[in-house]
């Protein structure tokens, strides 16, 4: 229950004074609903009591009735004020947890970054938040307020009635819901956990089948993932039903303590009327009133079904909630004007556990407008290079100079403004091709963005699909790797950056597009030091001079 109570004291210090008015709101709905029937009941008994005396037209309707309309209104716009408030109260605090998420995750090592998998990092980000909202809506707020109300009710009863009622209700209500619960937890709580664990394995082959469905195609591998996808959701749905039965069940014997509370109410109110103690009107206030007290136990079963696949994402949550918060970035180190934009001075790298380094003693330097091209065979260590340069991999060995200035010195936000790496693997996002280019630059005018495209051969290809406004699907679906590439190469150029790092920047374009390409690069940004992971000769051959990995 651990991680539960945490994720509940997260949401209370950031969303206080909404979940404390959600859960007082949630408290007067159950009163006013227990004092609705009570009261009903009461007023029924006694003014049939009054006309069966002969005393009937004295009987004061008014009063009554006029209460019994303002309860059930007033119940009404309460339960609509707590549904409110604790939804918005809940929902906020769901998507600033998402925002961290997401933060986390950029936060990641850049390896890291490219190793993860989305469908998994999707699914935390949807499934596991969206399963919290229970902790508050389902749980605990529900069964505070119900606890309040019975204590509340059980004075009252005492108070107006006699206390063998109000013992026998509370009795029968407290020790029924809690065996209820605990068996209903007990007995759903692995099955939860595996049903959402199912969901999200279902969840995650969807995706990848439906991001990898031409690749599945090619390779004749589509059925067989179709197949494997459709065995995930019957699993899923299996798991599922079992946790319905289990809450149907649950709602079947909460609903008897209801009733067992109802009959007890009644027959005790029948024995102490027989013997003078107490008037019928309040033995049936009595019974009506263990009626309503039915509506606390109403959010239990679901609460109890749900509650391993909430802790399971509450689990999940804490490594988020243990990060540490970000440390105030230091100011950014003044740039020395003489200084070369990038020094490596004998850098080295060591993978843990190997016996050899990636690489070692590599020095290069590159002035304002110089283009260099790193040459070698796969694994030399050149994207690795790269992310060194761009600071998002530290090196085991020597030293990396930015314009002057250690890079390690460069804050976060200013080394941005500085260097800007293309990967091999581009990060496209479903939308249009200018909402993608504005990721880099979301001031910029379309004039600058068509310039961009120009530079990079595509102005023409998209002028056919709609401009900057033609789609692009997720991750890029429907551009060849080409166009992927050369769309995030035009959305580098709009950073204009000092240091410019392209991992294999014309993989997948014919000769004559690539020379245009790195042409058009080095003409948009003349004062730029340009580092290439090169691995075609038409990479080397746009450079002043390269450097050769072993």
């Amino acid at each position: 229950m651990r991680p539960l109570l945490r994720i509940f004291r997260l949401m209370v210090q950031s969303q206080r004074k909404a979940l404390l008015q959600g859960a007082a709101l949630a408290l007067v709905v159950l009163l006013m609903g227990a004092a609705l029937l009570g009261l009903s009941g009461w007023f029924i008994t006694a003014a049939a009591a009054a006309g069966l005396a002969g005393v009937g037209a004295t009987f004061d309707v008014f009063r009554p009735s006029a209460m019994v309309r303002f309860l059930a209104l007033g119940r009404t716009a309460a339960r609509y004020g707590e549904r409110l408030t604790t939804h918005d109260a809940t929902l906020r605090v769901l998507a600033a947890l998402r925002v961290r998420l997401l933060a986390r995750a950029a936060a990641l090592p850049f390896d890291a970054m490219v190793r993860a998998r989305r469908s998994a990092e999707l699914n935390r980000i949807t499934a596991d938040v969206d399963a919290l909202d229970g902790i508050p809506l389902r749980l605990i707020l529900p069964i505070g307020a119900g606890l309040a109300a019975h204590g509340l009710v059980f004075g009252v009863l005492w108070w107006l009635g006699d206390l063998r009622v109000a013992a026998a209700i509370l009795a029968i209500y407290l020790a029924g819901a809690t065996a209820i619960m605990a068996w209903a937890g007990a007995r759903a709580a692995r099955p939860s956990a595996r049903a959402e664990r199912a969901a999200q394995t279902f969840r995650a082959r969807l995706l990848d089948l439906l991001r990898a469905r031409a690749d599945l195609v090619v390779h004749g591998r589509l059925p067989a993932e179709t197949e494997a996808a459709r065995a995930a959701d019957s699993k899923r749905r299996a798991l599922q039903a079992g946790l319905d039965r289990t809450g149907r069940q649950a709602g079947a014997a909460l609903a008897l303590v209801a009733s067992t509370a109802t009959a007890v109410a009644l027959w005790i109110g029948l024995e102490l009327v027989d013997s003078g103690a107490l008037t019928p009107a309040l033995a049936a206030m009595g019974v009506f009133t263990a009626m309503a007290l039915a509506e606390t136990l109403a959010p239990m079963h679901r609460a109890a079904t749900e509650l391993g696949r909430m802790r399971l994402a509450a689990v999940r949550m804490d490594p988020v909630l243990d990060a540490a918060p970000a440390p105030v970035a230091p100011p950014a180190p003044a740039p020395i004007r003489s200084a070369p934009v990038l020094v490596l001075d004998r850098i080295a790298l060591h993978r843990p556990g190997a016996a050899a380094p990636v690489f070692s003693g590599l020095s290069l330097r590159l002035a304002p407008g110089e283009v260099m091209a790193l040459t070698g065979p796969s694994g030399s260590g050149k994207s690795t290079v790269l992310q060194i340069a761009a600071g998002v991999s530290a090196a085991s060995h020597g030293q990396a100079l930015l314009c002057g200035q250690p890079l390690a010195d460069w804050p976060e936000a200013a080394l941005r403004e500085v260097v800007t790496l293309v990967p091999q693997r581009t990060s496209l996002v479903a939308g249009t091709l200018r909402e993608n280019l504005a990721l880099a630059a979301p001031d910029v005018d379309d004039a600058a963005l068509l310039a961009a495209l120009d530079t990079c051969a595509l102005k023409a290809t998209f002028a056919a699909r709609g401009g900057l406004d033609a789609p692009i699907g997720p991750g890029g679906a429907g551009l060849s790797g080409g166009e992927a590439r050369r769309v995030a190469l035009a959305r580098a150029l709009l950073r204009r950056p000092a240091l410019l790092l392209l991992d294999e920047p014309t993989e997948g374009l014919d000769r004559a597009t690539a020379e245009a390409v790195l042409a058009g690069i080095r003409a948009a940004l003349p004062e730029a030091a340009i580092l290439i992971a090169a691995h075609r000769a038409v990479e080397i051959a746009a450079a002043d001079g390269y450097q050769a990995m072993t």
